[in-house]
């Protein structure tokens, strides 16, 4: 049927062809932007090319281009969405979904607390609530992923509280830059970012020694920065764990204790109950 003052089957006015609509001209320059340089460019396509599908080095691509601008920009989700011939809103939903991608300019060093159950309860709440009100200024605690200092310059911290580290053994634990530090106090966790702020590195407790956030960005996409980064083979022998983490391992190796060797042939799983 044909309804009155419209087109058939509808009231709505006859659509536009792809070729009559009008779009915005692009924004120049080239999204491109020059911090995007001849380096990053080939390792961009050093990423690319370990992929059979070119899509699929999004996430290493991203850590690459938080490397060079310590977060992820408007223009690095154009900058991946051309290099991988994605959307930005591909690229974008990607980018949001995952905490490690930064949406505002980092500091030199990331510190993320956790306030998930068990830390919470052993003191997490209160070292990040602690860290808040000395990393912010009188009056105006720290927000969630703020930066005391000016973000990329030495000394500068972004704190933000994480959810789950995967330490529950060494609770309450925080971390500098993904790198572990256990069995925190409100007291160490504010001479920790202390010592951050003036140029120092301490040791993590367990893992490599520390970097900055831009070197580890830079290695989570795979490269190792010779000129930036600390000797490799000390990066990969630190120290992996803890006491706690193996207390199971060793009461059983003392006491002898040992688990039942698996069947030769598994048991028979018991019939299922039969469809009504």
């Amino acid at each position: 049927m044909t309804l009155p003052e419209g087109n058939p089957e509808t009231n709505s006015p006859a659509p536009v062809t792809p070729a009559e609509r009008e779009f915005p001209s692009p924004a120049e320059p080239s999204p491109v932007s020059p911090r995007f340089d001849e380096l990053t460019r080939q390792r961009t396509k050093e990423i690319i090319s370990l992929y059979p599908q070119a899509r699929s080095a999004l996430l290493p691509l991203l850590h690459l281009v938080q490397s060079v601008e310590g977060y992820v920009s408007t223009d690095g989700i154009r900058y991946c969405a051309e290099a991988l011939d994605l959307t930005t809103a591909e690229v974008s939903a990607v980018a949001t979904f995952y905490t490690m991608y930064k949406r505002s300019p980092c500091g030199e060093h990331l510190v993320s607390v956790c306030t998930n159950t068990l830390c919470a309860a052993l003191g997490g709440d209160d070292i990040y609530q602690r860290l808040r009100t000395h990393l912010g200024s009188e009056g105006r605690p720290l927000r969630h992923e703020e930066t005391a200092g000016e973000p990329g310059t030495p000394g500068s911290i972004t704190l933000e509280h994480a959810e789950c580290l995967a330490a529950c053994d060494l609770a309450p634990v925080l971390q500098v830059n993904y790198e572990y530090f256990d069995n925190q106090t409100v007291d160490s966790a504010v001479e920790l970012v202390d010592a951050l702020r003036r140029g120092e590195r301490p040791q993590p407790t367990r893992g490599a020694p520390l970097t900055d956030l831009r070197t580890v960005e830079l290695e989570l996409a795979g490269f190792t920065d010779d000129a930036a980064a600390v000797d490799a083979t000390a990066r990969v022998e630190g120290p992996s764990s803890a006491v706690e983490s193996v207390r199971g391992v060793r009461l059983a190796e003392e006491n002898g204790w040992t688990a039942p060797a698996m069947p030769d042939t598994p048991p028979a799983m018991p019939a299922l109950p039969e469809k009504k």
